[in-house]
């Protein structure tokens, strides 16, 4: 498409992706790895067919703090931020756009848990590792895994944000931002980059995401990157987002290398233990206790540049009872830790079975954190239609009904009409009226094409 053929809004936030671009210098930094792993992609980008994902742009601002100062690129943040939002919201108007978000999701939540059980995976290994070499190699190797899950995460965020804005339940806005994050982020060595591990084939679409900066490991001897063999700007299967864990600082708590849960949807109920109990539980002194000693202990872990502990210790914080979500979103944010609370709300997302996600989520809300239950619930039903299904059930029988409506909203509103119909299948003489009431507090509309969806699905009349 010609320049002067592009929406205001898209050319505006072209151009200002071309004068970043002049800027910097192309044969280094994070400029060096876009261009080298994508060229098609980047002038894509360039032409104005698709805005990047946020977490692009944002490593070329890493990459101008490089060359002219951290000050330079927090005095751009905000113009490429709002220019981004804009650009992104004329695309996501266009005919069938949610539709396109929702199946990059779907792609983004498996490549989000791909890297998790490969970070967890290489996180053992290096606790045995048998000499310095390895370590140092497999703690590159960590670092890249990180890096991995760390952008699926945030591009599920992103995309989560624009389907629910395109459903008329929240605001677009820009990607968060944590202060002062260019000082800390070097430019990175794109030699220094790991082989990655074989891809799923299904994965192998998704597969765009950047390396990330040498931490505080030694670098392991240089090895060759596979490139890419799609897009990194999404134009395919991918989305876009942006959320980046900032270092932090200090003590307590031993971090055992223990692996993320693999079992995550249907298989993790078992392993997981049965739900947990409403928000009603009282808060004991021992959750207090664990709650601020979990919290001494991810900051000293990030002073200390060991992310990939710090994630184990995240990922174990997912699976905690339900009553002590509200404590640690409260702790970890005083302790400047925004960026890993939102991190724990993806990891209980993609993991805990329905019904303990749902705990969580009231519990969420009952402590006034309403948002946050809300985000996890949406984030949550991205799952098989048939455990949301018997998940419905579960908590029907229980009589917990405030959960139960909270459940079959996200669903009818996250999932396309086929799929929330699919949620009914496991008993649709009981699932299929809540369902319907659910669809009907949403719209009439809404109502109206879960009920044909179920009518052509068999399930109802």
């Amino acid at each position: 498409m010609a320049a002067e053929q592009l929406p205001d809004a898209v050319r505006e936030f072209t151009d200002h992706l071309r004068g970043l671009l002049a800027r910097l210098d192309r044969y280094a930094g994070w400029c060096l790895v876009f261009w080298q792993r994508d060229p098609d992609g980047m002038r894509a980008c360039l032409e104005g067919r698709e805005p990047p994902p946020w977490d692009v742009v944002e490593s070329l601002l890493q990459d101008l703090a490089a060359v002219h100062g951290p000050a330079a690129a927090e005095a751009e943040l905000p113009r490429a931020r709002a220019l981004h939002a804009e650009a992104t919201a004329v695309f996501d108007a266009r005919p069938g756009a949610r539709q396109t978000l929702g199946d990059r999701l779907d792609v983004m939540l498996r490549e989000q848990r791909y890297a998790a059980d490969r970070r967890a995976g290489l996180t053992r290994r290096l606790a045995a590792a048998a000499n310095r070499e390895e370590a140092e190699a497999l703690g590159n190797d960590l670092a890249w895994a990180e890096d991995d899950h760390r952008r699926a995460t945030a591009r599920c965020a992103e995309l989560t944000a624009r389907m629910t804005a395109l459903d008329g339940h929240g605001r677009r806005a820009g990607p968060p931002h944590a202060q002062g994050r260019f000082a800390s982020r070097p430019a990175p060595d794109a030699a220094q980059a790991p082989a990655p591990d074989p891809v799923p084939p299904e994965l192998r679409a998704a597969q765009q995401h950047v390396p990330p900066p040498a931490e505080e490991t030694h670098p392991a001897p240089p090895r060759k990157r596979r490139r890419g063999g799609a897009r990194f700007a999404g134009m395919e299967d991918d989305g876009s987002a942006s959320v980046v864990t900032p270092p932090a600082a200090a003590p307590e708590l031993p971090v055992t290398a223990t692996a993320a849960r693999g079992a995550r949807f249907a298989g993790a109920a078992a392993e997981a233990g049965p739900a947990e109990p409403g928000p009603k539980e009282r808060i004991g002194a021992d959750d207090l206790r664990e709650v601020a000693r979990l919290v001494r202990t991810l900051t000293r872990l990030r002073r200390e540049g060991r992310s990939g502990e710090a994630h184990v210790l995240l990922n174990e914080a997912a699976y905690w009872p339900a009553v002590r979500f509200p404590l640690l979103a409260a702790d970890m944010e005083r302790a400047g830790h925004a960026a890993d609370w939102a991190t724990l709300l993806w990891e209980a997302a993609a993991t805990l079975p329905a019904e303990r996600l749902v705990a969580a989520a009231d519990a969420l809300t009952a402590a006034g954190r309403a948002e946050d239950g809300e985000q996890i619930l949406r984030q949550g039903v991205v799952r098989p239609a048939d455990e949301i299904g018997h998940a419905a059930l579960a908590l029907a029988d229980g009589t917990r009904h405030r959960e139960l409506r909270a459940l079959l909203d996200a669903c009818v509103r996250m999932r396309t009409p086929q799929d929330a119909a699919r949620t009914a299948a496991p008993d649709p003489g009981r699932l299929v009226p809540l369902l319907l009431t659910a669809a009907r507090a949403v719209s009439e509309e809404r109502h109206w094409d879960v009920l044909h969806a179920l009518r052509v699905a068999g399930l109802a009349a």
